[in-house]
């Protein structure tokens, strides 16, 4: 029995060396950017609550951009990766036209958003049902750090898709370095400009801001620049812009394939939002806890959770060469290793939640309730974990209507009603709300894991184009 267990789960030495060469510059770049993250929300709240919920208000927004971006460009990679793994160069070139086509139309609508709808946005967080910080002093910072941060959304929609197209050749590191060298800039700008340091002048939320929209135009001029240098390496971008022409049967499947994604994200983004806009009835604090239960959490998930982009790298390749059972062998050993990660990852964040909101220049309340919250995130992992390596197991075999249902339309028939109700109709504490909510994932890992087990997603999608 226990051999039998350790050939379906457990990956032989060469198996998790070639893994970890994918992954590991992955993790380190997901890193490298929540750290950033967690430093600059940690400079601004030395500042102020006000300014730190501000910029925790706007973040919600433009997570919900970068999940639009990453759903757009996650139709082109489930064909860009089966056609590399098929050998079909100009199939890939192809899905890379189509992903900057779509990039930027939904940084044209979001931008059209931000600026038509921003202030109502905002305020939809405020309340002054808190007993801490001015709201209306808040939703002032939060509009000037919006303005000013719709400047990066183009940058970051090049460097989305240039940096899908390296992934899924294997080339994770470029991205790693053009993150890496964001990160830096993003530190030495923030510490100028948030505080007035180098003879450059204090300011505040604005320099926070103006920091990322620098760092954020770094890294898209460093993928952009050596994906094209570098053509014998990324051979689909030799040419890419001589003709702008997609194929209209391609150009048919990737929008049947696209749509739902890019929608899914959209819609599983803006639930999460909801959910946080339901968190803030409880007032500012609630606001700024959540905020930091939030940054803290993607810093330790990220060793976990990049495993399941993992699979959509590896087991789309496998699947894209028609080798099915290997595509499934693959997926068993990273599902295991990503739950065994997600647990060793829950007993360091643990301890973690404890220190690290101590070192805001906050409220003891808002550090206190922050703590909680990371507390009952952490326990929480390993669900969250297996929910994600389902998403993408599902999604490597071009299922993305279904994953639109298991994504999206469980995160808005079941997490937004649970947060709304308990929120409104309940004199309920945040983190006994929070515990609800975030546990109620195990309902979705069933489903997760009826689907992976049916072998549905085990797929080729790219076989009529050979």
């Amino acid at each position: 029995m226990l051999a039998s267990f350790r050939k379906k789960y457990i990956g032989s030495r060469d198996f998790y060396m070639m893994m970890f060469k994918l992954v590991i510059p992955m993790i380190l770049q997901n890193l490298l950017m929540n750290l950033v993250n967690l430093i600059d929300n940690i400079m601004v709240g030395r500042i102020g609550t006000e300014q730190m919920s501000a910029v925790a208000i706007v973040n919600q927004f433009h997570f919900v951009f970068m999940l639009s971006l990453f759903g757009a460009t996650s139709g082109g990679s489930i064909y860009g990766v089966q056609f590399y793994g098929s050998g079909d160069i100009k199939g890939q070139r192809d899905t890379v036209r189509f992903r900057l086509y779509v990039n930027f139309l939904i940084t044209a609508l979001f931008v059209a958003v931000f600026l038509l709808f921003g202030p109502e946005l905002i305020g939809s967080y405020l309340n002054s049902e808190g007993e801490i910080g001015d709201p209306i002093l808040c939703a002032s910072y939060a509009r000037e750090y919006m303005q000013i941060m719709i400047l990066g959304l183009l940058p970051m929609a090049f460097s989305t898709a240039y940096a899908s197209v390296l992934r899924e050749v294997g080339n994770t590191a470029v991205p790693m370095y053009a993150s890496g060298s964001a990160v830096i800039a993003n530190l030495i700008l923030d510490y100028a400009l948030i505080f007035g340091k180098f003879g450059l002048p204090a300011l505040g939320v604005k320099g926070a801001a103006i920091a990322t929209v620098i760092s954020k135009l770094i890294e898209m001029l460093i993928v952009v620049i050596w994906t094209h240098k570098r053509t014998d390496i990324n051979p689909c971008i030799k040419g890419l812009y001589r003709s702008l022409r997609v194929p209209i049967p391609l150009l048919k499947d990737l929008a049947w394939v696209t749509f739902p994604l890019m929608v899914n994200e959209f819609l599983w983004s803006g639930g999460i939002a909801m959910v946080n806009q339901c968190y803030s009835i409880r007032g500012m604090e609630a606001v700024a806890a959540t905020n930091i239960c939030w940054l803290v959490g993607n810093l330790f998930n990220v060793l976990c959770l990049q495993v399941g982009y993992c699979i959509s790298i590896l087991v789309g390749q496998k699947l894209g060469a028609g080798k099915l059972q290997e595509a499934k062998d693959i997926n068993n050993k990273l599902f295991f290793l990503s739950e065994v990660l997600c647990i060793a990852v829950m007993f360091m964040l643990i301890p973690a939640g404890r220190f690290i909101p101590m070192i805001y220049n906050t409220q003891q309340e808002i550090r206190d309730l922050a703590s909680r919250l990371i507390v009952i995130s952490a326990l929480a992992l390993p669900l969250q974990g297996f929910s994600h390596c389902a998403y993408f197991t599902i999604r490597s075999g071009g299922r993305t209507w279904i994953t639109f249902a298991f994504d999206s339309l469980y995160s808005w028939t079941v997490n937004v009603p649970l947060a709304f109700v308990l929120a409104h109709f309940t004199t309920w504490p945040l983190e006994t709300i929070y515990a609800v909510v975030v546990f109620s994932e195990i309902i979705k890992d069933v489903i997760g894991y009826l689907m992976v087990r049916s072998d549905m997603w085990m797929r080729n999608i790219v076989s009529d184009y050979q």
